[in-house]
């Protein structure tokens, strides 16, 4: 079943309304008719089995039939600091962070981004774009969010609101994100981390001062094994660790 999201403006009662790319994305490529059972979601986290009532180029319009008890949502919101990467990298990650569980996606400068990177970063709509059709494909309950580039200061500023802040670091000593979540079951501090921020650094790497700073601020600072990863890499994994220590990947039992 197509799974669908659309802003809860646009539900009316038990009328709702889809608009823009996806109407045509709906009668041309999937060539849904009328009569047809779709999921809607309201960009909220709320979702609704539907049945498609008319299908026109403007405009598709779905009879609600009932709210469905549904949440595909990690138990843990995950907040990847992303510095700055170089291309077309920051589209991969978005994507395959959608899919991976990702709440929110900060691209972060740091001392060694790419001094260009800096002023040409204008790629929000189409990254937002991407982690909503991302969002759709995965299945999530919630679209992620790529917020404007922020300062390193801005980091450290944020970390405040955060349960836990994890730093992939090359240079980190044997000490992992497994040691790291045994530790805080150990101290019985495990059930009050909600909100966990992974702070990746660019393809330069973070500077040994940011990562002082860092520390200073209460951040972990781990490594994710012997091997070297690249900038797009690190966040899937450190991501992904996170979500089989502390939520659903890997299943429930």
């Amino acid at each position: 079943m197509h799974k669908f999201f659309t802003p809860k403006e646009l539900i009316n009662g038990d009328v709702a309304k889809i608009i823009g790319d996806d109407v045509k994305h709906i009668y041309k490529v999937l060539r849904i008719s009328e009569g047809e059972k779709v999921t809607l979601n309201n960009c909220e986290g709320v979702e609704y089995l539907g049945r498609v009532k008319s299908v026109s180029k403007q405009e598709v319009l779905i009879d609600i039939l009932e709210e469905l008890e549904s949440n595909n949502e990690s138990d843990v919101n995950i907040y990847l600091f992303q510095g700055l990467p170089k291309s077309q990298k920051m589209d991969l990650i978005v994507q395959k962070g959608t899919e991976l569980g990702i709440t929110e996606f900060i691209p972060t400068i740091t001392h060694r981004v790419d001094v260009k990177l800096k002023g040409e970063f204008k790629k929000l709509d189409r990254l937002n774009r991407i982690a909503l059709e991302a969002a759709k494909q995965s299945k999530r309950s919630i679209i992620p969010k790529v917020l404007e580039p922020i300062e390193f200061d801005e980091v450290l500023e944020k970390i405040n609101s955060l349960d836990l802040l994890i730093v992939p670091y090359e240079n980190a000593n044997n000490f992992g994100i497994k040691t790291l979540i045994n530790e805080l079951r150990k101290e019985n501090n495990i059930d009050n981390i909600k909100n966990i921020g992974i702070f990746v650094g660019p393809e330069g790497g973070i500077e040994e001062d940011e990562i002082e700073r860092l520390k200073d601020k209460g951040a972990y600072i781990v490594t994710l094994g012997k091997r070297i990863l690249r900038t797009e890499t690190a966040g899937f994994v450190a991501t992904s660790l996170i979500q089989y220590e502390l939520s659903d990947l890997g299943g429930n039992d």
